[in-house]
């Protein structure tokens, strides 16, 4: 129990020292600020680029926000741990644990958010592509309409713009087709290179009919995936709660045993291996599910 105490000691002295030398200025910020230093140094690139694609769209969390999700993982494993263990240093590294994994929900909550976003463009270039297509009868010219429209934004924008360079650079639009899909790997783009590809090749006859069924269905996709967010977001609720109840069900298996007998138990080595196995593998399950609700959208 001593060296118990003494951490938590430690840990009092730390608040204060911060408390009295950045009194000056907000101690939640001071903190913020250095950990997002530490992120902008070693995120990898991907990461950088749908963090700055979710603050463009203001959906990135604020510093408090941040905090707070902190507070709530490190409380929350906090509990859990020693409902578990009964032991505080053990609760004190599964809270540093626990807190090491909110860049990786960050990341996680921006690449869906990114993805989303992505979809959306890319809904809007291939309607509007068509559109175009059905005035002009020209590919390249159809793209030139779309990008001098405005409605595109970075990074797909850019793309467009490359894709026109390849066209007039090599006077076919075969490479600018590979070049957008293998880039963009959705159902709608492969599907619509490929018909404007048959056009222009072997120049069909119906092209306006085969154009409106393609319209068609990129409607039908894009409502599919509408109704997919829904679902997974009624899914992401209910998976989240049934893992809070694996964690939690430690409180039951007490509740039969009674808490003197669990606490023999916990002197034993192997209970102790089964039951930091079972946090660990609750905490694997539940991530595996964070990162299937946050899956790319309308991609095959």
């Amino acid at each position: 129990m001593f060296f118990e105490e003494l951490i938590i000691i430690i840990v009092i002295v730390v608040g204060i020292f911060l408390y009295r030398n950045y009194q000056g200025q907000n101690v939640g910020k001071f903190i913020t600020s250095q950990v997002q230093e530490v992120y902008d140094r070693f995120a990898p690139y991907s990461f950088k680029t749908v963090r700055e694609k979710t603050k463009e769209l203001g959906q990135e969390y604020t510093p408090r926000q941040y905090l707070i999700q902190i507070g709530v993982l490190g409380g929350f494993a906090g509990v859990v741990s020693y409902l578990y263990f009964y032991n505080l240093i053990i609760s004190i590294f599964y809270i540093v644990a626990a807190i090491m994994f909110v860049p990786y929900l960050s990341y996680l909550r921006c690449k869906k958010v990114y993805s989303e976003f992505i979809f959306e463009q890319i809904q809007t270039y291939t309607s509007n592509v068509i559109m175009e297509f059905a005035t002009t009868q020209s590919f390249v010219k159809s793209l030139e309409g779309v990008r001098n429209s405005g409605i595109l934004e970075d990074p797909v924008k850019s793309d467009v713009d490359h894709m026109i360079e390849i066209s007039y650079q090599n006077g076919t639009i075969d490479e600018a087709l590979n070049y957008m899909s293998e880039l963009y790997p959705f159902y709608i783009v492969k599907n619509m290179h490929q018909l404007f590809l048959q056009i222009t090749k072997e120049g069909a006859r119906n092209s306006a009919d085969s154009l409106e069924n393609m319209q068609q269905d990129i409607d039908m996709l894009v409502e599919s995936v509408y109704r997919d967010r829904i679902e997974r977001q009624s899914f992401h609720k209910s998976f989240l709660q049934f893992g809070i109840m694996l964690y939690l069900m430690v409180m039951l298996v007490q509740y039969l045993l009674g808490r003197e007998t669990y606490l023999v138990l916990l002197e034993r080595w192997y209970i102790q291996v089964l039951l930091h196995g079972t946090i660990v593998i609750n905490t694997y399950f539940l991530l595996k599910g964070e990162k299937y609700y946050n899956e790319n959208v309308g991609a095959e």
